[in-house]
């Protein structure tokens, strides 16, 4: 392998091409994903058959789309992407079926987060008369932080390998850049530098997520 005929503009461009896909995806997917968990276990925890409804069948959505491999599902979302955004490829292209992939992993995680608060802390709440949208943001969001916080973290870092899988459909990123260069055109230096790229990056964003939650975990 020679290392000297790498493009390293070309590594440059995909790597900030990662980053905009990620920016984007983790946003939108922070956006959807919270209020869904939160629905989610507000829903499952009511004792009335409308809001028991409401969860069997937000439960049953989300469990098949943390079900669908994610590159038959982002095959399967090209119509819908196309439709969306204007292009199936691309960093606009990968962002859509990067949220529907990421926004209902992410929701369970935040309904396990909020299981874990302590039901008598809801209790005194509720007892004080705080109404359900008064309990979510001054009780069990800021309760919950921490956990929530580590719950984005593991949520982007498997955007991350989602992102490279994308690079099989043209996605951008890192990920494109491997397969065209790295396994089509058998350059392995670039696989290998796009590959130890990404390993970088989940490190870092690792690291960065569990010092967020060491700040905010009350001691």
């Amino acid at each position: 392998m020679d290392f000297s005929t790498v493009r390293w503009e070309e590594i440059g461009k995909a790597s900030i091409e990662t980053l905009q896909i990620l920016g984007a995806s983790g946003l939108f997917t922070i956006i959807i994903g919270l209020p869904l968990g939160v629905l989610l276990f507000m829903t499952a925890r009511s004792a009335s058959i409308q809001s028991r409804t409401i969860y069997t069948v937000l439960s049953i959505i989300v469990n098949i789309l943390r079900s669908v491999p994610f590159i038959i599902l982002i095959v399967a979302l090209i119509p819908f992407t196309r439709s969306l955004v204007g292009t199936a490829t691309g960093v606009l292209g990968v962002i859509p079926p990067l949220v529907i992939a990421a926004a209902p992993y992410f929701a369970r995680l935040v309904e396990t987060t909020l299981r874990e608060v302590d039901r008598g802390v809801i209790e005194a709440a509720q007892a004080m008369g705080a109404s359900t949208g008064q309990i979510v943001r001054r009780v069990l969001l800021p309760e919950a932080l921490p956990g929530l916080l580590a719950g984005i973290t593991i949520t982007i870092v498997t955007l991350v390998s989602y992102t490279a899988m994308a690079g099989m459909v043209g996605g951008g990123g890192l990920g494109t850049l491997a397969i065209n260069y790295g396994y089509f055109r058998y350059q392995y230096e670039i696989m290998i530098i796009s590959v130890a790229f990404m390993v970088i990056l989940v490190q870092v964003l690792q690291m960065f997520g569990d010092q967020l939650v060491k700040r905010f975990t009350r001691k």
